[in-house]
């Protein structure tokens, strides 16, 4: 008996794709300003209304069904060459998509669309009538389909075109005919939209006749056609062949009758359908979900004409695509394994502890491969997280495009690196830093035209975001070529705000950091977009919280780079465990470069050592924390390097390397500065983890003042 659906799983799914056919939609839009006559374009923007507007009919959301069916209208007419696509009509096309972008986000919150408020209500009827002017006579809204065939929202599926399931015996070959003679006929009848192959009944290749057929195909066909034009294209192969025709706005039911007479696994032929566009994700879920499977003896199609007296598909479960092979997992379920392989982590270090302390071998042996594997689970586990920040930087192109006109300049958006992966969770973290930044660049980096052409620039102006990874972290990068920093101006305002006496004249770099002090501009008036102080000390504050760091560099008259560098991750990092008297610390391994032993008394009095050649500046670990407990025989020198900054840690003790799950400090250690968090070791006890990036601003500070500031004590 078939399991009840969870209509809610389903909703949820919907809502999760709609998300990302709106993204799809609007990288669309932003193309076609600049290609107005790409037909894969246009193709791909109706099939998108189109999916929205069937999948939304499934669960009576009429708001949505009634207003994606006027833009997928318009939107017909454009792929049809009746109407064409200029900038005023991208624009009301992407109004359109954030209206549907509210309606989703409406859902998501309530689980439903009953009660609309009334200024988005009166917004969609005000964009509907917009669109509507494109169109030659009023549109018949959903609404007025649905009074006319009431059970249409409940039972029709919402695909406007044909599918045609294709299996050619073995022996059509041999009897004069070419499979791919009867696709090239369909062209003819209308728009082949998709194409997929069917392998199944290939056998291996020793075995393989050349003379005998083994391919099927399925097809999605847009075509005016009537259903006895295209079923009598195959006239002539009806012995060789079992032809399956899905009429436009099939019902469910029909699906459901279509797949269980073929003969490959029903997931399978879902798994096609979904990919020839004929059903989405989430209609897919109901023809699997909704009732019982229909028998080998059931009825044909209701839009006739088809027999269904084919053998019943398997009921066994078939291998599907590997391209394919995807599934959706809950974000918080990640979050459930990351933390639970953590936990594994901090288990597998005591369990290595007691074995090296009872000097058996076979244990010592055991827990050893127990770490490895430990290890490989850890690193898959977070592989799981990792995406690709491509998808951030591309929503870019919609603020630059929107703040550009609002400003009246011409920039245009480079992006490069869109492939780097990095945590899920720094992803969703570093979205609203990056539109700050993006924002002030377009804003206050740009120049206007007219002083561009006067300089001898291009008119447009650019705007680059790019993303690399460097030393295990990675680094991205929002640079302009406006008219950069006056760095006069940053110091005249600093002064007048008592941040800089009057005799200081800070470095050029301590210069440029003071824009990230609390209500720190330089703007000469308020604007909607900045000038009000506010925002680039929340930029380096969030990025502070996700472990990372941010510099700028500047140059007068050719433009801006902010350079932030992130971990990779904030979980679970490689560490080396270091000791300082009898407590023990962890520096991210990446960091490290070497160590060596340190001399007595060298370099106690100076704070920089001699490193085969290079000056190579020290911080006394012992001495920062503030250690009484008496050290070892020799100390040693960690070398550590951070956006191109090395200096070197005196400790006591290189325990070694260590698999460190980070946890963060509480709020009363807020002021502690050089410390990143901590970690449990095997014996039980808190390992702190070093703040590097931190430290090594202390190590310049030292160099200046000869002072070390005492952080945190031990006792």
């Amino acid at each position: 008996m078939a399991q009840p659906m969870n209509m809610d799983d389903v909703l949820q799914t919907f809502i999760a794709e709609s998300r990302e056919l709106l993204l799809q939609m609007e990288d669309a839009l932003l193309q076609i300003e600049k290609t107005p006559q790409d037909l894969d374009t246009i193709n791909g923007l109706f099939r998108v209304a189109h999916t929205i507007k069937g999948s939304a009919g499934l669960f009576g959301l009429m708001p949505i069904v009634e207003f994606t069916h006027v833009a997928e209208s318009v939107l017909d007419r454009v792929r049809s060459l009746e109407v064409r696509v200029d900038e005023a009509l991208s624009a009301l096309f992407l109004d359109a998509r954030d209206h549907i972008g509210q309606l989703i986000d409406l859902l998501a919150e309530d689980g439903h669309l009953e009660r609309l408020d009334e200024a988005l209500r009166v917004q969609g009827q005000r964009l509907a009538a917009r669109l509507a002017l494109y169109l030659d006579a009023p549109v018949a809204t959903a609404s007025a389909h649905a009074q006319e065939h009431p059970s249409a929202v409940d039972q029709q599926a919402g695909v406007d075109h044909w599918h045609l399931s294709l299996r050619f015996g073995p022996d059509v070959l041999r009897n004069g005919m070419d499979p791919l003679a009867f696709l090239r006929y369909l062209g003819t009848l209308g728009q082949l939209l998709h194409t997929v192959t069917v392998f199944d009944p290939l056998p291996p290749l020793l075995s393989m006749d050349p003379e005998s057929n083994y391919l099927g195909f399925e097809l999605a066909l847009a075509s005016d056609a009537s259903r006895e034009v295209i079923d009598g294209a195959f006239d002539f192969v009806r012995d060789d062949a079992q032809v399956l025709i899905l009429a436009p706005q099939a019902s469910i039911q029909a699906y459901r009758e279509h797949i269980d007479a073929l003969p490959e696994d029903n997931a399978v032929l879902l798994e096609l359908l979904v990919l020839c566009g004929t059903l989405s994700e989430a209609q897919a879920a109901l023809v699997t979900q909704e009732g019982e499977p229909a028998s080998a003896d059931a009825p044909g199609e209701p839009d006739g004409g088809q027999d269904s007296t084919a053998p019943s598909a398997s009921t066994a479960k078939g291998t599907l695509n590997s391209d394919s092979n995807l599934i959706r997992v809950d974000a918080a379920k990640l979050d459930q394994l990351i933390n639970l392989v953590g936990e594994l982590i901090i288990a597998g270090a005591g369990a290595n502890l007691v074995a090296v302390r009872s000097g058996i071998g076979e244990m010592i042996e055991a827990t050893s491969l127990l770490s490895r594997l430990v290890e490989e689970v850890r690193d898959s586990a977070l592989t799981l997280r990792m995406v690709q920040i491509g998808a951030t930087f591309t929503r870019f192109q919609r603020v630059v495009r929107d703040v550009s006109k609002e400003l009246g300049k011409d920039i245009v958006l480079h992006i490069r690196g869109g492939e780097t992966e990095l945590d899920k969770t720094v992803v969703e973290r570093i979205g609203d830093p990056l539109t700050h930044l993006v924002r002030n660049a377009m804003d206050h980096g740009i120049e206007a035209v007219s002083t561009r052409l006067q300089r001898g620039k291009p008119a447009q102006g650019t705007v680059r975001l790019n993303a690399y990874h460097e030393s295990g972290s990675i680094v991205i990068e929002v640079s302009d070529d406006g008219g950069g920093l006056a760095k006069d101006k940053i110091l005249a305002k600093a002064r007048e705000r008592g941040l800089v006496g009057d005799g200081q004249l800070p470095a050029e770099k301590d210069i440029l950091n003071l824009i990230f002090e609390p209500g720190f501009s330089t703007a000469d008036q308020v604007s909607n977009l900045s000038g009000r102080g506010v925002g680039m000390d929340v930029v380096k504050r969030n990025i502070t919280a996700l472990r990372g760091s941010v510099s700028l560099e500047s140059e007068e008259g050719q433009g801006t780079t902010v350079r932030i560098r992130l971990p990779l991750t904030l979980a679970i990092i490689d560490g080396f465990l270091i000791g300082v008297g009898k407590a023990s610390y962890v520096i991210p391994l990446n960091m490290v470069e070497e160590c060596i032993e340190l001399a007595s008394g060298q370099g106690a009095e100076s704070g920089f050592l001699d490193l085969r050649g290079d000056v190579l500046p020290i911080l006394r670990l012992r001495d920062m924390f503030d250690v009484q407990e008496p050290g070892g025989n020799r100390e040693n020198v960690v070398v550590v390097r951070y956006a191109g900054v090395r200096a070197g840690l005196v400790v006591d003790r290189l325990q070694g390397e260590f698999q460190t799950v980070i946890k963060p400090l509480g709020k009363v250690f807020g002021e502690a500065h050089g410390l990143g968090g901590f970690t449990i070791l095997g014996s039980g006890a808190v390992a702190l983890i070093l703040d590097i990036p931190n430290l090594l601003g202390l190590v310049a500070k030292e160099a200046t003042h000869r002072s070390i500031p005492r952080l945190l004590s031990t006792q």
